[in-house]
């Protein structure tokens, strides 16, 4: 892109554009109007010409005279912008024809229907086609037709070039006499500028401007001179002024100095106010966000013993459901074991509970380890008897740790009974003790288990995951591990864990070391179970089938099934295992739990949905998520009916018969619709 820098340059610019866009139109228009002319001479020569043809020619083409009709076409011999010329008969078929010398193109034999009917001019590329109907008395005799040479755009190139040298003609006289004129009217203006740009660079304004004319060049002159002087004037005053400016403005710099400093002290202790509320707001949601879940938890585990705790009760004391002796000691043996394990659950919460709140006391005092480990040991040695593995202790550490005496038993009881519970068959357990550095020892306990992965070790201390050790028949809450850590930490001692698959799993404490000193049962509602009698008649066998991880719940509802003939019970302890037997089996209704293992009951729900072999099965929610908004969520999720545990025998039986009953109604109104 060229600029232009000059005046001078700009003149010869501005009058080259005007000769050019003067030129091009005048020589446009002169254009247009020579071809213009030129398209209607050549269309009227060629009509006429052709009107005269269709004259001479009307007598031959009435006799069917061959001859006189070529004769009269080789008079355009005459005419060498005719390339060729036609005659056609009424019917379109060619007459006579003429073709000037050298042309090649070859004539129609027949004239199209349309061509007969059309009668004028046409342009095709460089020929000029023209078409005339021959009349005799009102009847058609036949069509003249004539190809002439139609060379507009020949004239048209000719006529650009043409214009193209006068053009650059045009513009090179132009750019000189530009070229010479110009430097009388740019003088003033270059002289101006030359001031200018000085003054710019030297702050000199004592320079002046040469007058050179009396025109409005001159004028101009003598206002840059005036408006000079004003500057240096003006000038002069603005610099006083600046220095008193300079100097309040270095007072108020020392003032700004010392309020930004104020500013800044003042802002620092602003952000660590807000850093430190954001943290405590941050730890306040934490807590929330756990307590909420601690309970919705504590919900579902306290309600899981107390459902079978309910469930074997309210069968013993039923008149209407006869149980054997072997039977009443099995349910009074799920009874015991439960009420043991919800006993145990509440005196973990319990000491959880006064750990998290900060009310448990500890005494610490120097406890010699070696008692201490007798007394663990003699306490689990016959749980591990059982099971036939061996319980590996030192024989002698002389350590004396600096611990609460019943705290520390608790947390070793704990980390060895869940090495003992947690082992295989035939397996071992080993606590070691070793120094962790200047006044530390380490207390370890390591067993011979299936051991755990990386995910499983990291959700290791949440309370009651027991991750997936729900179903192995072990009793646990889950709870035992964040007390003890809680408890070592408490001692200022710090516990980890590491654990290989397939290999075991270690856990250690460290503690300080120290110079050696000089259950109740719950209460249970009662309810009535009452007989239900089956009806009678082929197909009245409906099939339940039982999604539940725990024994004890699916023990207490197969009892409860059992008392009915009209139900036949499957049972799957997971939710993929339940969705297989859905569709394999094809249920009339499901009860599901909602916390399994793998899945849960919700994305269980689901599935069974998107599938069309299962998508009609109703499905009931049995399940210990007892909060209200557990509820809303599982009927949101789709459950036909919520209930919770523990079970009401009643409230199962009547949603068992409504889901039969509402299933018998919907298949009555289908039958009747087929009929």
């Amino acid at each position: 892109m060229i600029t232009l820098r000059s005046i001078r340059q700009k003149l010869v610019a501005v009058v080259l554009l005007a000769t050019l866009a003067a030129l091009v139109v005048s020589i446009s228009a002169l254009m247009a109007y020579d071809l213009r002319a030129y398209h209607r001479a050549l269309l009227a020569d060629m009509s006429t010409q052709a009107e005269l043809l269709g004259r001479m020619t009307a007598s031959a083409l009435a006799f069917d005279d061959v001859k006189l009709a070529s004769d009269n076409l080789a008079l355009l011999r005459i005419r060498p912008a005719v390339r060729a010329g036609a005659l056609y008969d009424a019917q379109g078929k060619l007459f006579a024809a003429y073709a000037a010398p050298g042309d090649q193109r070859p004539l129609p034999r027949h004239a199209q229907p349309a061509q007969m009917r059309l009668e004028g001019a046409r342009v095709v590329g460089d020929s000029l086609l023209v078409y005339k109907r021959v009349y005799e008395n009102g009847e058609l005799l036949g069509t003249v037709y004539l190809n002439a040479e139609y060379t507009l755009v020949a004239r048209a190139i000719d006529y650009l070039l043409v214009a193209l040298g006068v053009t650059l003609l045009a513009l090179l006289i132009a750019w000189l006499l530009t070229r010479r004129l110009g430097r009388f009217l740019t003088a003033p203006i270059s002289s101006i500028t030359e001031v200018a740009r000085d003054v710019v660079a030297t702050r000199d304004y004592s320079r002046r401007a040469r007058r050179i004319s009396d025109d409005e060049a001159g004028e101009l002159v003598d206002s840059f001179n005036a408006m000079l002087t004003e500057i240096e004037t003006r000038t002069g005053a603005l610099e006083q002024s600046n220095d008193a400016i300079a100097r309040a403005q270095q007072e108020v710099m020392r003032l700004n100095e010392q309020l930004e400093g104020r500013v800044q002290e003042r802002t620092m202790q602003l952000e660590m106010i807000n850093q430190e509320l954001e943290v405590a707001m941050a730890a306040a949601n934490s807590a929330s966000a756990a307590k909420s879940a601690f309970l919705s938890s504590m919900s579902h585990e306290l309600r899981t013993p107390l459902n079978a705790i309910l469930g074997f009760t309210q069968i013993l004391t039923s008149d209407t459901l006869p149980t054997t002796l072997a039977q009443k000691k099995e349910f009074a043996s799920h009874v015991l074991k439960s009420g043991r394990h919800l006993l145990t659950l509440i005196n973990e919460i319990l000491d959880l509970a006064k750990v998290e709140s900060g009310t448990v006391t500890l005494s610490m005092e120097p406890v010699a380890l070696d008692d201490m480990l007798d007394e663990c040991r003699g306490m689990i040695e016959p749980l591990a008897r059982a099971r036939q593995i061996r319980m590996l202790f030192p024989d002698a550490t002389g350590a004396v740790v600096l611990a609460d005496r019943t705290r520390l038993k608790q947390v070793l009881l704990n980390l060895l009974s869940n090495a003992v519970k947690y082992n295989r068959d035939l397996g071992a357990v080993v606590f070691s003790c070793t120094s962790a550095g200047p006044g530390r020892v380490r207390l370890a306990v390591q067993d011979t288990g299936h051991g755990l992965q990386s995910d499983q070790v990291a959700a290791l201390f949440q309370p009651f995951n027991r991750l997936g050790q729900e179903n192995s028949g072990e009793e646990g809450t889950g709870i035992g591990l964040v007390v003890t850590r809680r408890l070592v930490e408490l001692m200022k001692g710090a516990i980890g864990v590491s654990s290989s698959v397939g290999v075991g799993t270690l856990f250690w404490i460290e503690l300080g070391l120290a110079e050696p000193a000089a259950s109740a049962q719950p209460s249970a509602t009662m309810l009535a179970l009452e007989r239900r009698q089956a009806p009678t008649g082929p197909g009245a066998v409906h099939t339940l089938l039982y999604v539940e991880d725990n024994r004890a719940n699916l023990k207490l509802v197969q009892e409860i099934v059992a008392f009915r003939s009209d139900l036949q019970l499957l049972a799957a302890p997971d939710a993929h295992l339940g969705i297989d037997m859905a569709k394999a089996h094809q249920p009339r209704l499901i009860l599901m739990d909602i916390n399994l293992p793998g899945m849960s009951g919700i994305d269980a729900l689901q599935e069974l949905r998107r599938d069309p072999a299962t998508s009609h099965i109703p499905v009931l929610a049995l399940t210990a998520n007892a909060m209200p908004r557990d509820v809303e969520r599982g009927l949101e999720a789709g459950f036909y009916r919520y209930l919770t545990k523990p079970i009401n025998i009643d409230e199962l039986n009547d949603a068992i018969d409504s889901t039969l009953a509402m299933l018998d109604a919907l298949r009555g109104q289908q039958l009747r619709g087929q009929s």
